[in-house]
């Protein structure tokens, strides 16, 4: 192992151990104690990636329910809200931030990615737009490339290259002249998706507490959702309306909390795997919900991208 090869494997080493040390700081250390193996945990994430699942599902009933995007994105960002900031009053965690430019730039892509991504899903067949979405291990390994100076190994080019080929097959050659703007804005839902993650990685390097930054994700979504609702038409409230914007935040925080036990307790890589399973659901509730079908191509480009990204995960690692 060269010097370089090393020290590469060191930092990667110590953005993990930083990465749950800022999960189990917030967690008992009583259940942190358990008999459970953490490949059991680890199943946890398959039970996450339902419930972003079924958010897309409410996401999409919201879409045609005739609600903008601008509305499902605050009411999303105020629901976390809330919540994070029962556990940030709970949990005594000091706001005061000496990082607030990168808290603050972390909110605004955040907000960006959440808001095309939701664009999308109300535009293309809900399995295309989640898988789209989860380009993302691609895009941050292409930010690792140009502003960290990663040398990605044999192996990483060749996940890479996977799931750009995935990506071509679920886009069709030329895009489809109905989709191409659905599919665009979910691809770059992807791309704004892996700068978040590049700031969050950063700002656990920084030691920076998970509760912290999503809290101020929550309240820049709020406030920029808000400025955006200014501009567009608000509807009134229903009963129906109400059902599934909530269902909106609830799926979607359950599914951070359940995320987030996944990757504490169980084990690191076996869980980034399973988190492709929200494409799984993704497409079984579009069959269920409005009879979406995709062609033999675009399965084969979404196994393609799935396939890529548990590649990049797992030899990212090594």
């Amino acid at each position: 192992m060269t010097e370089e090869t090393r020290a590469q494997a060191n930092e990667l080493e110590t953005t993990l151990t930083r990465y749950l040390a800022a999960y189990n700081h917030h967690i008992p250390q009583r259940a942190l104690i358990s008999g459970t193996p953490a490949s059991m945990q680890s199943l946890w994430m398959i039970v996450a990636s339902f419930l972003f699942a079924g958010m897309g599902v409410c996401v999409k009933l919201s879409a045609q329910a005739g609600y903008a995007p601008a509305e499902i994105v605050f009411y999303r960002a105020i629901v976390a809200l809330f919540i994070m900031a029962l556990i940030v009053i709970l949990r005594r965690v000091p706001l005061k931030t000496p990082h607030w430019r990168m808290q603050m730039k972390r909110g605004v892509t955040g907000f960006c990615s959440l808001s095309v991504y939701f664009c999308a899903i109300a535009l293309v067949p809900l399995a295309t737009a989640v898988t789209l979405n989860y380009t993302s291990p691609l895009f941050l390994m292409l930010l690792l490339i140009v502003f960290r100076g990663l040398k990605p190994s044999l192996p990483l080019m060749l996940s890479l290259a996977c799931g750009l080929l995935g990506v071509a097959l679920l886009l069709h050659p030329g895009f489809a002249a109905e989709a191409w703007l659905g599919e665009t804005l979910a691809l770059a839902s992807g791309f704004l998706a892996a700068m978040t993650y590049f700031d969050v990685r950063e700002l656990g390097l920084r030691g920076e507490p998970e509760a912290r930054t999503v809290f101020y994700f929550a309240l820049l979504a709020t406030f920029l959702s808000a400025i955006w609702i200014a501009f567009s038409r608000m509807h009134p409230l229903r009963l129906e309306g109400i059902c599934m914007l909530a269902g909106v935040g609830i799926f979607a925080t359950l599914g951070q909390l359940a995320m987030t036990r996944a990757y504490s307790r169980g084990n690191v890589l076996l869980s980034a795997s399973l988190a492709y399973t929200t494409v799984v659901f993704a497409t079984l509730f579009g069959v269920l919900f409005w009879e979406e079908h995709l062609d033999g191509m675009e399965l084969t480009g979404m196994l393609l991208i799935m396939a890529s990204g548990i590649m990049a995960n797992r030899f990212s690692a090594k």
